[in-house]
């Protein structure tokens, strides 16, 4: 049974209200029909459109009450995605060709049925979700190579390259972020590709191999838009993995990352830390250093640790510095209703509240074994569409997302909307003029509420952990 009510005051004609777009000039706000798409988990709703009857509330309720307002602009958003990780690119890549047409048109276009992932991250050389474990100039024991003559991107154009070309056709503009979750072995203390850090004599190398990286997805016509220096940069209990401490990663961001970046030329922002939220000192260090801060766009962030709201204690120190929230994997067999509370809650609302550019899942795809990973990689990450051969189920990753992507356009900014307790929510204002406000029920009851915005109500009930996206 559909329960949730949806009601809205004044729509007999089309009215235009004057504000800013998402390009910060003055533009025109049609308001139009709107829509409500909603998840009930526990009445097994699942990212649908509901068809609702109009009606006109008189006055305001004694209910709480989410006023909108769109004069009041933050941040600009970059979009919403997953990570493709290698593994999960070889899944897609073995689909029957129109099978995999159909399901990256579903992931990343932009009509009714499509939910328009805006933003992916991909691994520079191995993540855990590979089938193996590789750099782009893996050596036998004992032998380096300081001018990267064996640097090659062979293991990603297996699948990876090939898989990034139809989504980029689907999608010319979608951002792409790159991560290292190891160098090469021979460039670390403990020449392994697990733990270890990158010593100091192939900084200036290292760079040099980012460089190429770069260069190389280019040639392949794949822009990579930005770069996080390293994964998980105080984790080394991974395969692949490096350990990176703040000073080191300023000291290699000013003197080898940053003039090497501007030297060749290449625009790809450079975001650093790329870890949890308990740790807003990392970065926060970093960019104190004004040589290194120079050089860098952002900071991005995990949530396995820490509070969501750290965040803001980095935009606090460094206004003019962007935020990204980069990684948060899901637990197989993944329970619908928990991990959507979690996300909607933490991330899709809690990271763009606090100033997050992006949100990003871990990860897109992975088999019912929730393969491949490498050896000592993550054996229970669950991808947001698990693949056996051609057949595809959805799962909370895909759902969350879903919530965001589908209207919260690229270009769309972040604006004010109260924060209610037993209501989170965040609102934005698409490039197209459109409000796009998303409401979670974290009571454990339903809630009744109404949403305001210019003078105008809408009455609306959401059932206990339901999420609804409102578009209007």
């Amino acid at each position: 049974m559909n329960k949730c009510k949806f009601f809205l005051i004044g729509l007999s004609t089309a009215l235009w209200f004057p504000l800013f777009n998402a390009n910060g000039q003055t533009a025109k706000l049609k308001e139009t029909k709107p829509q409500l798409w909603l998840s009930d988990p526990q009445h097994n709703v699942l990212f649908k459109l509901q068809d609702q009857p109009l009606k006109q509330p008189a006055t305001l309720k004694n209910v709480p009450v989410i006023t909108v307002d769109p004069s009041k602009i933050y941040q600009q958003m970059d979009g919403f995605g997953f990570a493709l990780t290698g593994g999960s690119a070889m899944l897609i890549d073995k689909m029957n060709s129109k099978n995999q047409a159909t399901l990256l048109k579903e992931l990343f276009g932009v009509g009714k049925v499509d939910i328009g992932t805006s933003y992916l991250r991909v691994s520079i050389g191995a993540s855990d979700l590979d089938d193996h474990v590789f750099s782009y100039d893996d050596l036998p024991a004992g032998k380096t190579d300081a001018g990267l003559k064996e640097f090659s991107l062979a293991n990603d154009r297996k699948a990876l390259i090939p898989v990034l070309k139809k989504i980029l056709a689907i999608n010319p503009h979608i951002k792409i972020l790159g991560s290292p979750w190891s160098p090469p072995a021979w460039m670390k203390t403990n020449d392994s590709t697990g733990g270890g850090h990158l010593k100091p004599e192939y900084y200036h190398t290292y760079s040099q191999y980012l460089v190429k990286y770069i260069k190389g997805m280019a040639g392949n016509g794949i822009r990579i838009d930005a770069i996080t220096i390293q994964n998980e940069p105080l984790n080394s209990n991974n395969n692949p993995s490096m350990i990176m401490e703040a000073a080191e990663q300023a000291a290699f961001i000013k003197n080898n990352l940053g003039p090497d970046f501007e030297a060749a030329k290449i625009k790809t922002k450079i975001i650093l830390y790329d870890h949890n939220a308990d740790r807003p000192d990392y970065p926060i260090t970093i960019l104190n250093d004004p040589q290194a801060k120079k050089y860098v766009d952002g900071s991005a962030f995990h949530l396995y640790g820490g509070k969501i709201e750290a965040l803001s204690e980095v935009h606090k120190a460094h206004p003019d510095k962007n935020l990204y929230f980069t990684e948060q994997w899901v637990g197989a067999p993944g329970n619908m209703e928990k991990e959507l509370r979690f996300a909607i809650k933490e991330l899709i609302i809690g990271a763009t509240r606090n100033w997050c550019k992006n949100v990003l899942e871990w990860n897109l795809a992975a088999d019912p074994n929730q393969k491949p990973h490498t050896p000592g990689g993550c054996s229970e990450c669950l991808g947001a569409v698990t693949l056996d051969g051609d057949k595809v189920t959805r799962n909370p990753a895909y759902y969350t997302i879903a919530h965001a992507s589908k209207f919260v356009r690229p270009g769309s900014k972040r604006i004010t909307s109260n924060y209610l307790k037993e209501l989170p929510n965040v609102a934005f204002l698409t490039p197209s003029g459109k409000m796009v406000l998303i409401v979670f029920n974290d009571s454990a009851s339903a809630q009744t509420f109404q949403i305001k915005y210019h003078g105008k109500l809408v009455d609306a009930t959401l059932n206990q952990g339901s999420t609804g996206t409102y578009v209007f």
